[in-house]
């Protein structure tokens, strides 16, 4: 039997403007992103996001389900649907204009949520920021926690305040994955693997930095040491949702090897060893390396790995 995974965070509609004045709209928003992974890889998915009740707002509610996410009814509020307006000038270069609302309210956890997912600009963002964290600590009582803080420097704020929060929800956390230049943003003056090791000694079981064509580096808290793994990219048409779909594939890398999901699986993952979790790494390695050789956030489905 699956587990129930809720994922929380912000769905948006990406408007892209180009030089001549022509526009188009996809959806977006890196824990969008996520849950769908997660669906495709075949895990039951929940969603609690921020949606205005527009035409993008179910724009956003139809394209999430139609890849098999549930959308919780509380993520639709009164505000309108958030945009990222994206506009190109003749060399292609874009300047980004955000119209952000998360008024997310007190999310009631589905009965039977095994796993918690958050990330992004939901995580820092507030007023909505508190009902995440609430969510998070309701669900360790009886599951797991996993969480990417995805920085997106111009909008989430003063640096200082961004690093606070974002350890504040590492220590709430079992499983984190960050980027190389998440890392060093947050932390200017310290190495890669000692952020890692510091993390792990907070709270997490792993800590997972993507580090684009170098592949990732991951560490466990049962033992010393690193794990390494390459980059499984053939073809890179562009990197939209890499991240996302590496932890998307992480996830369900863990949940499959009974690592997340239920009331032992914390304790399960304290004592894994980097072997034990390689194969999880191995997944999220595959859905990156498929994603990265398609146009835009391309989820594959369990079976094109």
């Amino acid at each position: 039997m699956n587990v129930r995974n809720l994922v929380i965070g912000e769905a948006l509609v990406d408007i892209v403007l180009d030089s001549t004045g022509s526009s188009a709209e996809h959806v977006g928003g890196s824990p969008a992103n996520v849950a769908i992974g997660l669906a495709r890889l075949g895990e039951d998915v929940d969603f609690a996001c921020r949606l205005g009740r527009d035409e993008r707002g179910e724009r956003i509610a139809t394209h999430l389900r139609s890849h098999g996410v549930t959308v919780l009814p509380e993520s639709f509020g009164d505000l309108p649907t958030s945009t990222a307006l994206a506009t190109l000038d003749e060399h292609s270069t874009a300047t980004y204009t955000f119209d952000l609302h998360w008024d997310l309210p007190t999310i009631p956890v589905p009965a039977g949520t095994g796993h918690v997912h958050t990330g992004s600009l939901g995580t820092i963002l507030e007023p909505g920021a508190e009902s995440v964290t609430k969510a998070l600590v309701a669900v360790r009582e009886h599951g797991t926690v996993s969480y990417d803080p995805n920085i997106r420097p111009g909008i989430m704020g003063e640096l200082e305040p961004v690093r606070t929060r974002v350890e504040e929800l590492v220590r709430l956390s079992d499983v984190v994955k960050a980027s190389g230049d998440d890392l060093a943003y947050l932390y200017p003056e310290e190495s890669t693997e000692a952020v890692m090791t510091r993390w792990l000694g907070e709270g997490p079981s792993v800590v997972v930095v993507t580090l684009g064509p170098d592949g990732v580096a991951y560490r466990v808290a049962s033992e010393p040491g690193e794990g390494r793994a390459p980059t499984a990219a053939r073809t890179v048409v562009d990197t939209v949702g890499a991240g996302d779909s590496f932890m998307a594939g992480l996830l369900s890398g863990l949940l499959a090897s009974r690592l997340l999901g239920d009331p032992g699986a914390r304790e399960r993952l304290r004592s894994a060893t980097l072997e034990d979790v390689r194969p999880a790494v191995a997944r999220g390695i595959a859905t990156s390396g498929i994603t990265v050789g398609k146009a835009g956030a391309y989820a594959p489905a369990l079976d094109e790995l």
